[in-house]
């Protein structure tokens, strides 16, 4: 194999964000993240002070989504919500922007969102991953085209101290023509867009639609350094099944 086993898990935010899991499966999930190694789990923030608690003694970091899913929370709701969650335990913090004040132009208030987020979280000493849901950005906004709408979020969340920017939720369903909602998460032009749009300081996270062990590496090979996904004992033990047989 290319990649080591822990390179490919080391990637992995595992995301456990369903509206439907109950506490139970939660706590499922933050066992499989152990046994299988990820990166992260990436939980609701209620459920945060639990997943520390599960994870206390591994290597598997606790992150928190904020915000979420569609970033229309006060800016202030934001900070006390990261504050909240990295009192619990939490060291990675998943924050959506304003996704409707940036296709309005309205830079400055989405500059400070970050901003207010990062600050907080890095007082902590929390990273801070900004979604922007791509997804909503195919037309573009603000009198720029989407590529460039991209790319201006990207300055922008790198000059609010941003640790990483992320394509999607996993949640940014669009309607299509024939009235049934879908979403694409993180393609490959994307990836490759964000990654150019920022300095090396600035990590690239891909999310929605990784599913498999191809995708895994190949979000990797296009430079994203973490990737959240829901099919993670699939992936890894794709890997696992794939080493055994080789020569």
């Amino acid at each position: 194999m290319k990649y080591s086993y822990e390179e490919l898990a080391g990637m992995i935010d595992h995301s456990l964000l369903h509206p439907t899991m109950t506490d139970r499966e939660l706590e499922e999930g933050c066992q499989l993240a152990a046994r299988y190694g990820v990166a992260s789990v990436c939980v609701k923030p209620y459920f945060v002070k639990r997943a520390a608690q599960l994870l206390s003694g591994t290597k598997v970091k606790v992150g928190a989504v904020i915000g979420f899913p569609h970033g229309n929370s006060t800016t202030e709701s934001k900070r006390y919500e990261t504050e909240l969650a990295c009192k619990d335990g939490a060291v990675e913090i998943d924050m959506v922007i304003n996704i409707g004040k940036a296709l309005g132009g309205a830079w400055d208030y989405v500059e400070q969102d970050i901003r207010l987020v990062c600050d907080e979280a890095h007082k902590h000493g929390a990273k801070v991953k900004v979604i922007f849901e791509n997804d909503y950005l195919a037309n573009g906004g603000a009198g720029l085209t989407s590529e460039n709408f991209k790319r201006k979020l990207g300055q922008i969340s790198e000059r609010a101290g941003a640790d990483w920017i992320k394509t999607s939720t996993g949640y940014g369903f669009v309607k299509g023509p024939d009235g049934k909602y879908n979403y694409q998460g993180a393609t490959e032009a994307d990836l490759r867009l964000m990654r150019e749009s920022v300095s090396t300081r600035v990590q690239v996270k891909a999310a929605g639609g990784v599913r498999d062990l191809d995708g895994l590496i190949r979000v990797r090979e296009l430079g994203a350094s973490r990737c959240g996904a829901s099919a993670t004992a699939a992936i890894l033990d794709d890997y696992r099944a794939r080493a055994k047989s080789e020569p």
